[in-house]
C-alpha cells in the first residue's frame, strides 16, 4: 500500500472545511483529463460535514454534470428515513448542487420491493453500467470514508469477514443498528485512485492509532488505500494517540 498523507486539523469543522476544498480541487482535475469522475460520499457526523462544507464552499470550479455521485455503504431501510446516508447526503449538499439526478447513484431501499440479497445483486448491475476495462464496476476517481470508534468502514466491520468475489456486500447482522446494510467489499474500494479518510473525535484515537502501527490489517481501516494515493484528514483528538496533537 502507498504511504498515506496526513492532513492534522484543529477540530471536527476544520476537517470538514478542508475535505471539501481539497474535493473541489480534486473533481476540478479529474475533469481536465476526463469526460465524468466518479466520486463517492460517505455518511457519518464528518462526511455530512463534508458535503454542507461543498455545498457552502463550491466556488463553480467543477462542472457537476460530468460528475457521478455513489455511496460507500447505505443502510437498508425505507426510502425517505433519516437513516439513509443518501437523505442526509441530499439534506447537506445535494438537494443544493448542479449533479443531474440521473448521475445519483443511491443504493436500494428496503420499501422499492426488495429483500437485502436482491438489492445487493441490483446494485451490482449498476455499478457494473461503469465497468473499468479491469473490474465489473467503475474505478472511481475519488472515495470518501468515514470510520467508527472500531475502526469499521463503510459497512465493513471487525470480525465479520466476507468473499472476496463479492462487488457488494449484504451485511444482515451489523454490530452497529440498523443490522442490515448494503457495502462496497474491499476490491472495490481499493480500485479507487484516491481513497480519503475523514476522522474526528476522541473516540476514534484508538482506531487510529492501530492503523498506523504495527498491525493496521487486524482492522477493516488498516486493509483499505487508494491505487495512487491515501489521505487522511484527522482533527486533534483523534490523532492524539498517534502524533500527540
Amino acid at each position: 500500500m502507498n504511504r498515506p498523507i496526513v492532513n492534522r486539523l484543529p477540530d471536527g469543522a476544520a476537517v470538514a472545511d478542508a475535505v471539501a476544498v481539497a474535493v473541489l480541487e480534486k473533481l476540478a482535475s479529474v475533469l481536465q483529463v476526463k469526460p465524468q469522475a466518479h466520486f463517492v460520499v460517505t455518511g457519518g457526523t464528518v462526511g455530512i460535514a463534508s458535503l454542507a462544507s461543498l455545498a457552502r464552499l463550491d466556488d463553480g470550479s467543477v462542472d457537476w454534470s460530468r460528475v457521478h455521485v455513489w455511496w460507500g455503504d447505505e443502510r437498508f431501510v425505507e426510502k425517505t428515513s433519516e437513516d439513509r446516508n443518501a437523505v442526509q447526503a441530499r439534506s447537506a449538499w445535494l438537494s443544493r448542487s448542479a449533479v443531474p439526478e440521473s448521475n445519483i447513484h443511491e443504493f436500494p431501499a428496503s420499501d422499492q420491493g426488495l429483500d437485502l440479497q436482491a438489492a445487493s445483486e441490483l446494485f451490482e448491475r449498476e455499478l457494473a453500467r461503469f465497468s473499468s476495462a479491469d473490474a465489473a464496476y467503475p474505478e472511481f476517481d475519488l472515495l470518501l470514508l468515514g470510520m467508527g470508534p472500531d475502526g469499521h468502514i463503510a459497512s465493513l466491520f471487525p470480525g465479520h469477514e466476507h468473499s472476496s468475489e463479492l462487488v457488494v456486500v449484504a451485511v444482515e447482522d451489523s454490530p452497529k443498528p440498523p443490522p442490515m446494510r448494503l457495502s462496497l467489499n474491499y476490491a472495490v474500494i481499493n480500485a479507487a485512485a484516491e481513497v480519503w479518510f475523514t476522522v474526528a473525535g476522541a473516540d476514534k484515537a484508538d482506531a487510529v492509532s492501530v492503523a498506523f502501527g504495527d498491525d493496521p490489517e487486524s482492522l477493516p481501516v488498516g486493509r483499505v488505500a487508494g491505487k495512487a494515493r491515501t489521505v487522511w484528514f484527522v482533527d486533534q483528538t483523534a490523532g492524539v494517540k498517534t502524533w500527540g496533537c
